[in-house]
């Protein structure tokens, strides 16, 4: 489908992007209090490139990467082309930033966020162009409270576009950040977007943003409510089995992961994604009424969070 009216203008969205990428690691390197960013610029033989910037060792952040990425092409990747037949024979240019945190504390969670677009062109032909996003949440500690406020923020960015959009967006979230040989949600979900282009490139563009300016002041309020809590062998168990789920599901599953490998990407800054450290045990089942247990049972599906916010206490 042809998106209406005229097409984002690509060099103003890649201002925006580098920017956002600015804040959020300034932000982030705050947050940490220790440790800084170090910068990686890498350039694609296709054409394009990027700067991804990672901490690692820090005084909170186990690992966090946030990369910006502009990459350009004569033809698809596989990975968008199967998605899109539509687009075959178009020159495309993908814009965007991701990012994903994994604290030491297993009572900090881990979360991923980005805001990309994408643009596909052939002579004669209008240009066929969308916006793509979100933010997400992988507790390894079940917090009620975490996963309202998490929620909240993510309908207090959707409101002003429309009451049906967080919905539709949360759904989208909790349907795609799903395991299905493991029968669970990778976190408690947020919000995901893609393929946005009905509200035509001003409006499109202004929620990508919205998207992005939410994510940070959402996810530190979570931080500065758990980092300070006291976690042993116990607790750091559970966190490195359950980062291995979401190992399973960034290798098997994510279309940014197959798109950046198939497009020639930076294979560093594609899997800067992957937690330092991770444990896989056979067959690993949760301590009857223990933490765990209660996170896959109650966390780890999809849940209408701003109603359980609305119970009386």
């Amino acid at each position: 489908m042809t998106a209406p009216g005229p097409p984002p203008v690509a060099d103003a969205v890649a201002r925006h992007l580098q920017a956002l990428q600015d804040r959020i690691c300034g932000g982030l390197e705050a947050a940490d209090g220790v440790a800084r960013f170090r910068e990686d610029r890498w350039r694609r033989p296709a054409g394009g490139g990027g700067r991804t910037r990672l901490i690692e060792g820090g005084a909170l952040f186990e690992k966090a990467g946030v990369a910006y990425s502009d990459v350009h092409g004569p033809s698809l990747p596989r990975s968008a082309s199967a998605l899109r037949p539509d687009l075959e024979g178009r020159s495309f240019r993908a814009l965007g930033v991701s990012l994903v945190l994994h604290p030491e504390s297993p009572y900090v969670p881990t979360t991923h966020a980005n805001v990309r677009c994408f643009l596909a062109e052939r002579p004669g032909a209008e240009t066929v162009w969308w916006f793509g996003g979100g933010f997400d949440l992988t507790p390894y500690l079940p917090f009620e409270e975490d996963a309202v406020g998490w929620h909240r923020a993510a309908q207090a960015v959707c409101a002003p576009f429309g009451e049906d959009v967080y919905p539709r967006f949360k759904r989208w979230c909790d349907e795609y950040f799903y395991l299905p040989h493991r029968a669970e949600t990778r976190g408690i979900g947020g919000l995901f977007f893609d393929d946005l282009d009905e509200w035509g490139a001003e409006r499109s563009f202004a929620f990508a943003r919205a998207v992005g300016d939410a994510f940070l002041p959402a996810y530190l309020e979570i931080v500065e409510r758990r980092r300070e809590t006291p976690w042993g062998d116990d607790e750091r168990a559970l966190q490195l089995a359950r980062r291995g789920r979401y190992v399973e599901f960034n290798l098997l599953y994510d279309r940014g992961t197959l798109f950046g490998i198939q497009s020639g990407g930076r294979t560093e800054s594609i899997l800067m994604s992957l937690p330092p450290l991770v444990r896989w045990d056979y067959d690993r089942r949760p301590a009857p009424g223990g933490p765990e247990e209660r996170l896959v049972r109650d966390f780890l599906r999809p849940r209408d969070w701003l109603r359980l916010g609305d119970r009386p206490g």
